[in-house]
């Protein structure tokens, strides 16, 4: 909504700018339009599509490969469609071979998006925090990144490689793959789930002269939670929030119905929450107003 007349600045081109600044950029993580908005509306430079929170939002499951590409380009394009700012998205494994990851790439570029992730899991994938992770052969993820590459029409368009192999075949392997990524073209490299800030060091310290480097801060997941000066001081160039914002609005439904069960009525709970008012500007109703106005 925030774009129903554009200023016509380049998401993608602004991204670039972003990742190239001194200091990490943040992107928060956003599972709908809404929370993308509101990502947006607090002042952050990007969002950041989460696939474990779009499962989570559109079917209520865990993040286990169970949506297909469509259902996440159809995500991606409604959360583009919301917001000013570049937005990143997961793609998971490209939901196939490297020929499926040709149409995805078209797709998601298609929607809008500034950056796609893509990692080298087994089919079917499944968060890079939980266990029981399998990878495929670096030659073939590989083959998918060129091909995700040679598919983009905007060179602004950026391709993320994450590789899961940390839990997998170790640290050394990891850093292997990324590099072997990068060589293939990927523009920002993604180790998952490093287990330790010594870990977390020596993949920024072997990777970051080879492409820009991605850092997920997973809520409650299984790397430690660096500060934001300790992510700056190892090099990194993106640092990703991917689902804090579906935990906190978990959190206020499961309070607010809490006090509904409790009292048979909200009363109670509505001074924590936005007024009726309140949201619907958050939501773009003065803007739409402004249009009325100015084309009846």
């Amino acid at each position: 909504m925030a774009e129903l007349l554009s200023d016509g600045r380049a998401p993608r081109a602004r991204l670039r700018e972003l990742l190239a600044a001194p200091e990490p950029l943040i992107a928060p993580g956003a599972y709908d339009a809404l929370s993308a908005r509101l990502v947006e509306q607090a002042g952050f430079g990007a969002v950041y599509m989460t696939g474990f929170g779009t499962t989570a939002s559109l079917i209520g499951r865990p993040d286990v490969g169970l949506l297909t590409g469509s259902e996440m380009v159809d995500n991606a394009r409604r959360i583009v469609s919301a917001v000013d700012v570049p937005v990143i998205a997961d793609a998971d494994t490209g939901y196939g071979n490297a020929i499926n990851v040709v149409r995805t790439v078209q797709l998601y570029e298609q929607a809008g998006v500034a950056a796609l992730q893509l990692e080298d899991q087994v089919s079917p994938k499944r968060c890079g925090h939980m266990s029981g992770k399998q990878v495929i052969p670096t030659d073939e993820m590989v083959g998918k990144i060129r091909a995700a590459v040679a598919a983009r029409r905007d060179p602004d368009f950026l391709v993320i490689a994450r590789t899961d192999a940390v839990a997998v075949s170790g640290v050394d392997d990891a850093v292997t793959r990324a590099r072997a990524f990068a060589e293939a073209g990927a523009d920002i490299l993604f180790v998952e789930a490093p287990t330790s800030e010594d870990d977390i060091a020596r993949v920024a310290g072997e990777l970051r002269d080879t492409a820009p480097l991605l850092f997920n801060w997973a809520e409650g997941g299984m790397t430690p939670g660096l500060s934001y000066e300790r992510i700056t001081e190892l090099g990194f160039s993106l640092v990703l929030y991917p689902i804090g914002t579906l935990l906190a609005a978990t959190a206020g439904i499961r309070s607010l119905l809490d006090v509904l069960k409790r009292d048979g009525v909200p009363t109670a709970a509505l001074d924590a929450v936005p007024s009726f008012g309140e949201f619907t500007d958050l939501v773009g109703l003065p803007e739409i107003q402004q249009l009325e106005q100015r084309f009846r």
